[in-house]
């Protein structure tokens, strides 16, 4: 495992990556399943500067895309693939995805900001991609890409795990919101956030992850792309949460990394 970079090393990685270079040496090409939907749909955001509204934006018009597991190629054995999608995805892949796609400042930028995303400090490996949603969740707040939302009532969750053996054993401390308390401070949420359902079931620390959105009649929607739905669509987060028994949250927001902003 590579030594990590500082805070202020990371936030330079990103400027770099949105600006379309090289982080750290990295060679790695992407293999791309075709991303033209994606391209356009960056190109069409160019003049919102709101992560929220572009967010709201690209991620609605990717409903309906069909999901797909599995879609990430690489093991402990097994050579990592930077690979690219708009056609399929899982939840975290169509959060990332979305995500990468807000904050890139042109095409040619999304392949950067993705790999940024969804790798430890960008290096493309198996063992520096963010395998769980907190090591995903605690990347990418360093990084500057997203913030915690805090919300009243919210709890510390300390958890082990021991999902594969070549990852050896995690501990994760999770800040998790009540569903009650979620409810009673969902007025502080935004369209965009991201919100990751917390589980009780032994060696894993979430079971899904999505974006909060809004119904025509201010309801609050998750869109999210569903294995059981076998598409991204919208759907009312109460049913989601008791259909699927959730207890707690935890609550992103993303935003555009503060040295990119100032350059």
């Amino acid at each position: 495992m590579r030594t990590p970079i500082s805070s202020n090393a990371n936030r330079r990685a990103i400027l770099r990556f949105l600006a379309g270079g090289v982080l750290l040496a990295t060679a790695a090409r992407p293999s791309v399943a075709g991303t033209a939907k994606i391209d356009r749909l960056i190109a069409a955001v160019r003049g919102t500067s709101a992560v929220s509204e572009r967010i709201a934006f690209i991620s609605g018009a990717l409903k309906g895309t069909r999901y797909l597991a599995d879609t990430l190629v690489g093991g402990p054995r097994r050579p990592e693939r930077f690979v690219l999608y708009d056609d399929a995805f899982d939840c975290v892949t169509f959060c990332e995805t979305v995500l990468a796609a807000a904050i890139a400042d042109s095409p040619s930028g999304f392949p950067s900001a993705l790999r940024f995303i969804r790798y430890h400090n960008g290096f493309i490996s198996w063992r520096t991609r963010n395998h769980y949603f907190s090591e995903w969740a605690r990347h990418n707040i360093e990084s500057g890409i997203c913030r915690p939302i805090e919300m009243d009532g919210a709890i510390r969750i300390e958890k082990d795990v021991f999902w594969h053996r070549a990852l050896g054993r995690r501990h994760f401390s999770m800040i998790g919101v009540p569903r009650a308390a979620f409810w009673a401070g969902s007025a502080a949420l935004q369209k965009g956030d991201i919100i990751g359902f917390i589980t009780r079931r032994p060696n894993l620390d979430y079971f899904h992850v999505g974006f909060i959105v809004f119904g025509e009649n201010g309801e609050l929607l998750l869109r999210h792309a569903s294995q059981r739905h076998r598409m991204v669509l919208d759907e009312r987060m109460d049913d989601f949460m008791t259909a699927n028994h959730v207890r707690h949250v935890t609550v992103l927001r993303p935003q555009r990394p503060a040295i990119a902003m100032a350059n």
